[in-house]
């Protein structure tokens, strides 16, 4: 069984050259519920957001969502029966620009299980920037750790879920998965050489507010 030693070692990865302070941009708040059109390699899903969940991480989605953050950026760790993560861009300096832009958290309000999207986050508080992640099962152990879910997908949308590449499993340097410092210096060129193979979010839009 994936260990929650394991899924926080590895979401520390992601903030490896976060600053400890929060951002410091201003932004609008979303809408109280809203809907994304997430069209990837594999199929179109949708996520329905609702603010009341979690309002940091659903302003912060509406706001990545809106300039284009998500477009062409990779599934790069999905576990089978786990979750599938997205949410470091394939353009380095795009990424850079984003990489230090933390929120503060939110309460728990939902748990984490099937179908719900969360922020990734590293063991410190107040760390959530721009990864995602798709709950593939129950993971409500999460819950306790402060994974706030922010969405859900239906069981129709699920099923592309399902389908996205998960062969390479864990991330380096525990599994042969990618390296997310790699990933952040040199991007879609490092994923598309090495791990031909991984699915992709090719463009991601407000659809309903």
């Amino acid at each position: 069984m994936f260990s929650i030693k394991t899924f926080l070692v590895f979401s520390w990865a992601l903030g490896i050259t976060l600053l400890s302070g929060l951002s410091e941009e201003a932004y609008a708040a979303a809408p109280q519920t809203y809907q994304v059109k997430m069209e990837t390699t594999k199929g179109t899903f949708y996520i329905d957001v609702n603010r009341s969940w979690s309002p940091n991480g659903a302003d912060r989605f509406y706001e990545l969502v809106n300039s284009g953050f998500y477009n062409d950026c990779a599934f790069f760790r999905v576990i089978e029966g786990f979750m599938a993560q997205v949410g470091i861009n394939g353009a380095p300096a795009t990424q850079a620009k984003w990489r230090d832009q933390t929120i503060q958290d939110d309460p728990v309000v939902k748990s984490n299980l099937r179908g719900y999207v969360s922020f990734a986050k590293t063991g410190a508080p107040n760390s959530r920037t721009t990864q995602i992640f798709i709950n593939f099962g129950d993971n409500r152990r999460l819950d306790r750790h402060g994974f706030t879910p922010f969405g859900i997908i239906s069981p129709k949308g699920m099923k592309v879920v399902d389908a996205l590449y998960s062969g390479y499993g864990e991330g380096a340097p525990s599994g042969r998965g990618p390296s997310q410092q790699r990933m952040q210096l040199e991007g879609n060129q490092y994923l598309k050489q090495d791990f031909p193979r991984l699915d992709y979010i090719t463009k991601a839009t407000i659809v309903k507010n």
